[in-house]
């Protein structure tokens, strides 16, 4: 299935647009996707494991623009764990400079023409200078954009900024009796809301220290689908219905299907 542009130019489209924009006000605002899945992939196709990596990145504009689409008003991405810098040293070596300096350089223009906000969650210490500093220039110059948040989670584990944020806390020397679940996130999060709708892809059933303090009541949604072949069709499958965050999403999707006669 065709992903769906921003801007819509055929019929399918403009009544997909349109039925989203009369739910707007129902729509999750915040999805987190863990993209899993690339490796196995490559070694399904039997190619490299880095044209894994490569094609999982491809995979994001779409998805992004789908979710523009849907009004979601943030996209949380987790791109790289903490856990991952133990993965084979050419591998890591691979993602974190060539991959990374390249999908900035090919994806930023169209992100920025998107009005997409760019942050950071995690750490980006541990990169190279100029690549480090290309994405701080991204976030900069995207900090007015208003379409959608897009979080990408690098170097990132939920455990360790639970840490970081009670370090944080401590060295504010707040009272005690002061802290509670509304003091930690605003500590934790800076005004970004826990995810409604939690996505991961590849079949594996658990977070992986993903946003463990976000997600406490976070719906939570296992695709088979390897990240690579990750598409909008996911969102178009019936047994999803039984997820509320997808039952509005898949609702509208079938009334749409049906409007243009086709099968569902």
């Amino acid at each position: 299935m065709k992903p769906i542009g921003k801007e819509p130019n055929n019929s399918f489209e403009s009544i997909v647009l349109d039925s989203f924009k009369e739910n707007s006000s129902l729509m999750p605002s915040h999805i987190a996707i863990i993209m899993d899945g690339n490796r196995r992939w490559a070694a399904k196709k039997k190619i490299p494991v880095f044209s894994g990596h490569k094609a999982g990145t491809k995979n994001i504009e779409s998805i992004l623009k789908f979710m523009e689409l849907l009004g979601i008003k943030f996209l949380t991405l987790f791109t790289f764990s903490t856990e991952n810098w133990n993965r084979p040293k050419k591998e890591v070596n691979y993602i974190t400079k060539t991959l990374l300096a390249e999908s900035l350089a090919e994806n930023f223009s169209n992100l920025h023409k998107l009005v997409v906000k760019i942050l950071i969650k995690g750490s980006i210490v541990r990169l190279d200078y100029i690549t480090r500093d290309n994405i701080l220039e991204a976030v900069r110059k995207t900090e007015n954009n208003k379409s959608i948040n897009l979080i990408i989670a690098f170097d990132y584990g939920g455990r360790k900024e639970i840490i970081e944020t009670t370090k944080k806390i401590v060295n504010s020397k707040v009272n005690s009796e002061k802290i509670n679940e509304d003091l930690f996130n605003k500590f934790l999060n800076d005004g970004v809301p826990d995810p409604d709708l939690v996505i991961r892809t590849g079949g594996e059933y658990r977070l992986s220290n993903f946003l463990i303090w976000q997600t406490a009541y976070s719906e939570f949604f296992t695709s088979n689908a390897l990240w690579p072949d990750f598409d909008i069709s996911e969102f178009f499958v019936e047994d999803q219905s039984k997820h509320h965050q997808f039952q509005l999403l898949y609702s509208i999707l079938r009334k749409t299907l049906q409007k243009l006669d086709i099968p569902v």
